[in-house]
């Protein structure tokens, strides 16, 4: 796209031979139309975000998902030609602790946040990292979907929701005058105090929608940010604990390469804001990964041996969570084209610090295999496009084909479907899981009693214990190990203990055990269908 490059030139006719102004605001408005058809042509194609469904932008404050913010508020404009139909609301996650970020730089940071999300006048949340250490167990669970329906289902649901939302609009144009509006609130924004007293439906949020044009044209001003009160609509966390900031701290210290930080942040990072869409009420969740950055992120998920979960990984939707579902509708644009947007149309971001900024090209697997792809793009301009297209052909669905049938065990941490296969011991998998099953539990020392884990007297069907010697207690390190997937196995080896670990992940793999131990004693009583059908036919 090397036109691209005369975008940014000043729009003074005569500066540059055989262009003026005219044809530069001509190609600047084509590179609009041809942007914002790339972002809504995903969403059109895929047919996964219903009318009036709540969904959660994950905004990290750079570049693409700022960019992804922008779109949305363009598409729920009245001026747009085919308005967007879904409720939105972004997320902030403060990784500050995890980054080495000082309380000053942290404070900066949110304030810069907080302005622009109150010109954006969605509903916003803003999360600091250290709340892993509060989230529940039920934040590892696969949670159980609502059927999304056909494509006939999709239109019909359209159809409705037009239908409803057209008998509100045309009464509150008639109640509507002019001057009514508060005049320090930006352009179709309601105040405070109305939205405290009216909660805004899914159709008056879209109706009231800012334009783009409004939104750059009229930013509150420091005086009106002090005067406005947060709504029931924008919440903000109490600020963490020493304890939790000290806790978050000592967890990330403790891992030994910078390979498994990243991918620990982004796995914690993933379930705050799963737990935050679940606790609103937000069935879907758009993030701002780019085509640039899912290309990098699926060669990094082979050399991590995540190659079993590309699909999920680098595709437009991952199910792994059940009833949120994780979109990308950036998916189509890259790096290159998102810069030239922001900076063409003043799009606000704001530069935060990650956990590898300022570190050497061979620090982890990340920062390597990011630096290999940009330099191979440079040299070769169809590097990224080529990877991001062999993305788009890989298939959602289990090894053996049995796509349609019941979940079975998923990773603790990722949420994947577990691809165990401890037959084939040749594989790296294989050969894990036969030496995790050949490990034993530390023996205690012969001079500590050996305290019995089910108490006297509870027989061997409702107790712990399958032998008439008391039971040793199972490895913690070996419970949690079994119950993840090879990638994030590899992982945790650079964490020599699991004692900094938030309790929930702890919480749930007690839980997993004690759940599979029982299931596994009352196999022999449980009737097969197999068996029913035995049973019938004699």
């Amino acid at each position: 796209m090397p036109w691209v490059a005369l975008l940014l030139l000043p729009r003074v006719p005569g500066q540059v031979p055989g262009l003026h102004a005219s044809s530069l605001r001509e190609k600047q408005d084509c590179f609009k139309a041809f942007y914002v058809h790339k972002f809504r042509a995903v969403l059109g194609k895929n047919r996964l975000i219903f009318p009036g469904e709540k969904v959660l932008l994950a905004w990290s404050g750079g570049p693409s998902s700022s960019s992804m913010i922008w779109q949305v508020l363009e598409g729920l404009s009245r001026d747009s030609a085919k308005r967007l139909r879904f409720v939105p609301g972004v997320v902030y996650i403060d990784e500050g602790a995890a980054c080495g970020q000082s309380l000053e730089d942290r404070a900066k940071t949110l304030a810069e946040m907080k302005l622009i999300l109150q010109t954006v006048g969605f509903p916003w949340h803003i999360v600091a990292l250290e709340e892993v250490f509060g989230l529940p167990p039920s934040v590892l669970r696969y949670l159980d979907q609502e059927p999304s329906g056909t494509k006939g289902a999709y239109k019909a649901a359209v159809d409705s929701f037009l239908q409803q939302q057209h008998a509100p609009a045309q009464g509150e144009e008639q109640l509507s005058q002019p001057g009514s509006q508060d005049p320090q609130s930006p352009a179709g924004l309601p105040t405070a105090a109305q939205t405290k007293a009216q909660p805004p439906t899914a159709a008056h949020t879209e109706a009231q929608a800012p334009t783009a044009a409004q939104t750059e044209a009229q930013p509150p001003t420091a005086a009106q940010t002090k005067a406005q009160p947060p709504t029931a609509a924008q919440t903000e966390a109490q600020p963490p604990t020493a304890a939790q900031t000290k806790a978050l701290s000592r967890l990330f210290n403790s891992v030994k390469t910078l390979t498994a930080k990243e991918e620990l942040l982004q796995t914690l990072r993933t379930h705050l804001i799963l737990h935050v869409a679940r606790t609103h009420g937000y069935s879907k969740v758009m993030t701002g990964d780019s085509c640039t950055r899912l290309a990098i992120k699926l060669m990094t998920s082979l050399a991590l041996g995540r190659g079993a979960f590309l699909a999920w990984d680098t595709g437009f939707s991952d199910e792994r969570h059940g009833d949120v579902v994780v979109v990308r509708p950036m998916r189509d644009h890259t790096l290159k084209e998102v810069a030239f947007y922001n900076r063409l149309f003043a799009v606000p971001s704001v530069f935060t610090p990650a956990i590898d900024t300022k570190a050497p090209e061979k620090s982890s697997i990340h920062r390597l295999m990011e630096a290999f792809m940009l330099r191979l793009q440079a040299q070769f301009p169809s590097t990224v496009s080529t990877v991001y297209r062999t993305s788009e052909k890989l298939v959602k669905a289990p090894r053996d084909g049995n796509a349609g049938g019941p979940p079975g065990p998923r990773c603790l941490l990722c949420m994947c479907a577990l691809d165990i296969d401890t037959a084939d011991s040749a594989t790296a998998f294989g050969a894990q899981t036969s030496h995790l099953s050949q490990m034993q539990p530390p023996t205690p020392p012969a001079e500590a009693p050996t305290t019995p884990c089910c108490s006297a007297g509870v027989g061997r069907a409702q107790g712990c214990c399958r032998g008439a010697e008391p039971c040793g207690r199972e490895d913690p390190r070996v419970s949690v190990i079994e119950q993840l997937c090879y990638g994030c196995r590899v992982n945790m080896k650079d964490l020599p203990s699991l004692d900094p670990l938030p309790p929930y992940i702890l919480t749930e793999a007690q839980l997993r055990s004690q759940r599979a131990s029982i299931l596994q004693e009352i196999q022999e009583y449980l009737i097969d269908s197999d068996d029913e059908a035995q049973t019938g036919e004699s």
